[in-house]
């Protein structure tokens, strides 16, 4: 489970939740990819699934905890991979995410901080062929990697960047997410677009309350991966994703071919309520055919 604090508020009074416009260089991007003319993928979920408190609403009442996972993935088709940030994990718990999933769904593995928070990202180390090895056995189940690279890790450190990229792995999907502030500059931004377009890398962009900066919108491939976190079904949870749909409609027409969208709500105990209006509210606007997850009585859960 993941409980995302980054950016959090106590009160959100005065946030102003405008979402940012698209910039030239994104729009650029997707319209250089609007020719091909396959079937967006759409990933919608959570980001745990470890939820005893899910047990008699999202799961069967009598769920052992060892089968969450297998019931977490009738409700959703993605998960944001947290726990890989703490370890990499081993061949038996690989195979075992697999198996508990069925085709379709898709893994979103966060890199290890001992990599994405290492001065170097471990670039003399072998932690980053280790973690390649354990996700690659998660086969067509492996969605986009996503590496969070630290608040100390700032435009100076590109070039470091750029090594990692050469070294990942290609046939690993990859998205990076930047919380640095000095970032934020055009010339920056532009700089960092470029780069990880050249190695066909994505970006994540997170919409969270006390950090605006980080919903920048530039993306650098036809994937596009979002951290929305919510504010406990605050009304401005609901518009804010109205505000989501509508945009990604736009980005869909234009070119973008693959989403991620994961659900942050604290403690990840009201994540699912946002799932469901989400995927409604994308399923309307844009035909696509995401699972509606159900939320069931105890009586209905005990033939689930």
């Amino acid at each position: 489970m993941c409980n995302m604090k980054f950016g959090k508020l106590g009160k959100i009074d005065g946030v102003d939740f405008t979402m940012p416009a698209t910039p030239t260089t994104t729009a650029k991007i997707l319209t250089n990819l609007a020719s091909n003319n396959t079937q967006p993928l759409v990933y919608s979920g959570c980001t745990g699934w470890s939820m005893k408190e899910w047990q008699g609403s999202f799961y069967p009442q009598n769920a052992k905890s060892q089968d969450f996972l297998r019931h977490y993935a009738r409700q959703f088709n993605t998960i944001e991979l947290n726990s890989t940030y703490y370890r990499i994990p081993d061949k038996k718990t690989v195979e075992r995410w697999f198996d508990q999933t069925g085709s379709g769904f898709k893994f979103a593995p966060k890199i290890p901080q001992i990599i994405s928070h290492s001065d170097d990202l471990s670039l003399k180390e072998t932690y980053i062929e280790s973690f390649a090895e354990a996700i690659i056995g998660l086969g067509d189940r492996l969605g986009t990697s996503f590496l969070q690279l630290s608040p100390s890790f700032s435009p100076r450190h590109l070039r470091i960047l750029e090594q990692f990229l050469k070294r990942f792995p290609v046939e690993i999907p990859l998205s990076v997410e930047i919380r640095n502030e000095n970032w934020f500059v055009e010339k920056d931004m532009t700089n960092l677009q470029e780069l990880l377009t050249a190695y066909g890398a994505g970006t994540v962009l997170s919409d969270v309350a006390g950090r605006r900066d980080v919903l920048h919108m530039f993306l650098s491939n036809g994937t596009a991966m979002v951290r929305f976190v919510g504010n406990e079904l605050h009304p401005t949870d609901y518009s804010r994703l109205d505000a989501w749909v509508l945009r990604l409609k736009e980005w869909f027409e234009m070119g973008l071919r693959e989403l991620y969208f994961f659900h942050h709500q604290d403690n990840n105990l009201l994540a699912p309520e946002m799932t469901i209006y989400f995927n409604k509210k994308l399923n309307e606007s844009l035909g696509t055919t995401l699972n509606i997850p159900i939320k069931h009585s105890n009586t209905q859960l005990s033939l689930f």
